[in-house]
């Protein structure tokens, strides 16, 4: 299946980007594809606009099924959107090593406070 393709190189290559990037460079990224993709009427990610600029990160061969599966996936207020911090949010959702990476900084953080 085309989409499970695309999910596995995204997953791959968004720990990698993290690595090279730092942090800040990450989100600055993330924030890079939030605004190539959204409508930019509304400032958020609409079905019809994913679809229009699925291409620029690779995503042309998703079926409109799996599109709207990703914005039904991120959408965490339910209003049929995303909206930048539900991107940034599900792009990282969608990188579990980078999700693991993240506990792990957490996790060491916490214990300099006795946690």
């Amino acid at each position: 299946m085309a989409g499970v393709d695309k999910r596995a190189d995204f997953e791959d290559l968004l720990p990698v980007m993290a690595n090279k990037l730092g942090g800040e460079g990450l989100i600055n990224e993330l924030c890079n594809g939030f605004q190539l993709l959204m409508d930019k009427d509304r400032g958020v990610i609409t079905m019809e606009s994913l679809k229009r600029n699925a291409a620029f990160l690779g995503l042309q061969d998703l079926s409109e099924d799996e599109l709207a599966g990703m914005v039904k996936e991120g959408d965490l207020d339910g209003d049929g959107v995303l909206n930048q911090m539900e991107f940034c949010v599900l792009m990282f959702r969608l990188s579990p090593e980078l999700m693991q990476e993240s506990r792990f900084w957490l996790e060491e953080e916490l214990k300099g406070y006795g946690f």
